[in-house]
This record gives structure tokens, C-alpha cells and sequence, in this order.
């Protein structure tokens, strides 16, 4: 069945109030965690694809989005990247709608516009978006997560959990045409951002993945806080703290922000820079410990799971 420019398989399933999870790629997916995030609630909750883009090439650039080659039982087969979406129903409700987005590079507007069709489809009663950013903060304390909750409730207080309402103005992504529709369509929006460190950047973060579905637990009865891969993300960091007595600069980098990062939370009246002005901002490091954190990152990309 055909909706807006998504394809989804019929027969579709009748969905409970359902409650979307989105991530938007590379946006705002800094360390995957996002995408991590969703799989790991996909997986626990046994979800289903339920369609993807008929002609992703209609908004999506591949020479920037990159198609992949790979052999499937010895034939070459081109996987072409593409937004999916996939569902999971609950015994006791919400059911769920995730969607791994990616952001478009041309006819924004009918991208945004087939992906509300779809939601409205569903009746969708909650749309939560999630992701993560860089910003001034070090990995040696709790990692910060920033969101808004409306009028939703959390069943339990998480620290370093705070609400902030972004004042941020300048450029920004398509994709924000999607957050205005929703809250015009009166959906309950919500969203939850972590920080990461900018001085080390993982391809995949695991205790950003972690602090986001401690977070989630918190909103969402059925998310067992347990779920974190907290394990994984202790020993990418254990491993960075490894290296901080041969690193002289890094580790006064690191000082810094530890002091920054204590005089933020003790200030009320100190916002959290937004997600757009975080990706042209941050600290400017010598090539020779950029070279360091670059090497350092790919071997704790190749640490195994848990």
C-alpha cells in the first residue's frame, strides 16, 4: 500500500495509540545512538518492517548517501539506502511505530508531508524524537541528556536529566518542518538529546546509548532501564581514561570541562547550546591529538558486545 512516498506492506496491522520513535540521520545521530537506541527497543519488543521509501533516490543525494555492495550467497546485491520504518505491537499498549529516517538533500517538503501521512495514518498519539549531539562536556562525569516533555509525566526522576527549551535561531534542517506539523496536528511531541563528549567521537557510543534508554525508562513503563548496553559504553570509556596520563593536553582539555560541565549544573539560569549550533562549534585541538582520538576511536569501535 502506497502512502505518500512510503511503500508498506499490506496487510497493514491495527496499531493501539500508537507511539512513534525517531531518529533522523546524520542530523542529529552523533555516535549512532539514535539508531542504536531504536534497535535495541525493536529487538526487545520483537518489531516487524513495515515499509520503507518506494524511490528513495527522489530525496536523497548517492554520492553522499552512499549505496553498499555486498555478496549475498555469492551474487553481488546493492543495498541502496533508504528511511524504514518498523512496528511492534505490545500486549498492554502503546504499540510502536519507529522510524529511522535520514535527512533529505532535495523535495524536502513532500519528504516531511509523506512521513506525517503516515502518522496520521496510524493515529499516532505520541511522536518521541531521539538523538544526540557534541558539546563541551567530558566523559568522566554523567553523561547530560537535554529534552522537553510537554505535558507528559516521568515516572521517576533521572539525574542529569534536564528539560530545556531551545532558544536557538539560524539555519536548521528540513526536517524541522515535520516537528511543526506535528505539534499543529496536535500529537504529543517530545524529545530527549544526550551530549557527548566532542573530544572523542565514536562511530558507535554506547554510553550515550545507555544514558538515552535510562532516560526513556524513566517515560515509559515497558522500557526495562536494564536494556542499556551499560557494560560496552563503561569500556570504551575505561579505555580512554587509560590514556589521559600520556596525553598532557587532553587531559587539561578534559579538566576544563569538568569544571565547566559542574558550573552548568549548578546554574539555573545556564541553557545547554541547541543541536544545530553544536554541529560548527567546539574546541579547537592540535592535529597531533585529533590524529590521537581518531586512532583511539576506531579501537574502541572494534571493542565486542556484551
Amino acid at each position: 500500500m502506497q502512502i505518500g512516498a512510503f511503500e508498506l506492506n499490506e496487510p497493514l496491522p491495527e496499531l493501539r495509540e500508537p507511539h512513534v520513535f525517531a531518529m533522523v540521520r546524520p542530523w542529529v545521530d552523533v555516535g549512532s545512538v539514535g539508531t542504536l537506541t531504536l534497535n535495541r527497543l525493536e529487538r526487545f519488543m520483537g518489531s516487524k518492517e513495515l515499509g520503507r521509501l518506494s524511490r528513495p533516490g527522489t530525496f536523497f543525494d548517492f554520492t553522499r548517501y552512499r549505496p553498499n555492495m555486498r555478496l549475498v550467497d555469492g551474487k553481488r546485491e546493492v543495498k541502496i539506502p533508504n528511511s524504514i520504518i518498523r512496528y511492534a505491537i505490545t500486549d498492554d499498549g502503546p504499540d510502536y511505530l519507529f522510524l529511522h529516517l535520514m535527512e533529505p538533500h532535495s523535495n524536502g517538503e513532500d519528504y516531511t508531508d509523506s512521513i506525517l501521512e503516515v502518522v496520521n495514518h496510524f493515529n499516532v498519539k505520541r511522536y518521541c524524537r531521539l538523538g544526540a549531539m557534541y558539546d563541551a562536556v567530558p566523559h568522566t562525569r554523567p553523561l547530560l541528556v537535554t529534552g522537553s516533555l510537554g505535558d507528559v509525566t516521568q515516572n521517576r526522576p533521572v539525574p542529569n536529566f534536564k528539560v530545556r527549551q531551545s532558544t536557538y535561531q539560524g539555519p536548521t534542517t528540513i526536517m524541522n518542518l515535520l516537528s511543526e506539523s506535528i505539534e499543529k496536528a496536535d500529537i504529543e511531541s517530545i524529545n530527549f538529546m544526550v551530549h557527548l563528549p566532542q573530544y572523542v567521537q565514536l562511530e558507535e557510543d554506547y554510553a550515550g546509548t545507555s544514558r538515552m534508554i535510562e532516560v526513556l525508562s524513566s517515560v515509559y513503563n515497558n522500557i526495562p532501564a536494564d536494556l542499556a548496553p551499560v557494560r560496552r559504553g563503561q569500556r570504551q570509556y575505561r579505555e580512554l581514561n587509560s590514556t589521559l596520563d600520556r596525553n598532557t593536553e587532553l587531559k587539561t582539555l578534559i579538566q576544563q570541562m569538568e569544571a565547566y560541565y559542574d558550573a552548568q549544573l549548578d546554574s539555573e539560569e545556564t541553557s545547554s547550546p541547541s543541536a544545530e549550533k553544536s554541529e560548527t562549534t567546539g574546541t579547537q585541538l592540535s592535529p597531533e591529538i585529533e590524529q590521537f582520538l581518531s586512532e583511539l576511536g576506531g579501537r574502541l569501535d572494534a571493542d565486542p558486545d556484551e
